[in-house]
């Protein structure tokens, strides 16, 4: 049996995986509070282009963002439903607009690389790394720096 500074070392970094226009990504695991699936969001007057609006969830006004404005990507195309990924920051809880929500994800944080020079501003600006996936990387998101609109 390994020792506990050895597991510490190794211990795997867990992580939501979603779509954004065809990007594989991830979100920790531990800032995740809920997924949810289409929902009915209210527009907010003179928010922030990425505030899509609010939603209700169990009786609270949740404020969503999408991720697509957040990233500067392409609208989502007419007649598809976003998935909601529920995450909580400064006490407030924040409903992230995805294309699509996949797994929980075991990553090794030795295999994490940094940002590649080519990444665009926008994303670079949100992210802690990247994860080669077969032929894709994904992309890790830093829910504290999504979090800074405007």
């Amino acid at each position: 049996m390994p020792s506990h500074s050895q597991s510490m070392g190794r211990a795997a970094e867990m992580v939501l995986s979603l779509t954004v226009a065809g990007q594989p990504c991830g979100l920790p695991v531990l800032a995740v509070r809920d997924v949810l699936g289409p929902q009915t969001i209210t527009r907010i007057p003179l928010a922030p282009p990425e505030v899509a609006g609010s939603l209700n969830l169990r009786g609270r006004i949740v404020t969503a963002l999408d991720l697509r404005r957040r990233l500067q990507l392409p609208a989502r195309p007419a007649g598809q439903k976003p998935m909601s990924v529920v995450v909580e920051h400064q006490g407030e809880l924040y409903a992230l607009l995805a294309d699509g929500v996949g797994e929980v994800l075991s990553l090794s944080p030795a295999e994490r690389a940094a940002n590649p020079p080519t990444l665009d501003p926008a994303w670079k600006a949100v992210c802690q790394g990247v994860h080669r996936l077969g032929d894709s990387l994904l992309v890790v998101l830093d829910v504290e720096r999504l979090m800074q609109i405007g």
